[in-house]
């Protein structure tokens, strides 16, 4: 009987030293995990310095003045003016005439002023019409 006091008390020893490394281990784990979320935290406050730091200027491209089209000075008006302000002509064009769909916001339906710049087509895209009234600048 002896014996079985004694194989008893051994794997309770075992169990017991099994325990405190692992005790150590949880407690690292512990500390890593509280440094992580405070350098994530720190990460955003930089970012967001940094983009009140720098301010955005504009591409000399966009700036630049070019000449509209016949067809295009019909919308817009025939003085030469940025890319940036013949955009923002063609929407003031299309909201006062409510020529954005009704359903899908992102279409123009063209009028026959808008037609003509359009290539001849009765629905564009907002997207695509950037690129069709480039067709139309020099």
């Amino acid at each position: 009987m002896a014996t079985a006091r004694k194989a008893a008390k051994k794997p309770a020893a075992k169990k017991s030293a099994a325990k405190k490394p692992a005790a150590k281990k949880s407690a690292a784990k512990k500390s890593a995990a509280k440094k992580a979320p405070a350098a994530k935290k720190a990460a955003p406050k930089k970012a967001v310095a940094k983009k009140a730091a720098t301010k955005r200027k504009p591409n000399a491209a966009f700036m630049r003045a070019m000449t509209p089209s016949a067809v295009l000075a019909a919308v817009i008006g025939n003085s030469p003016m940025p890319r940036t302000e013949v955009t923002k002509k063609i929407w003031d064009y299309i909201k006062k005439n409510k020529l954005q769909d009704a359903v899908n916001r992102r279409l123009i339906n063209a009028d026959e002023k808008l037609k003509a710049v359009f290539g001849g087509k009765h629905k564009v895209s907002m997207f695509e019409m950037t690129k069709l009234v480039s067709n139309h600048l020099k």
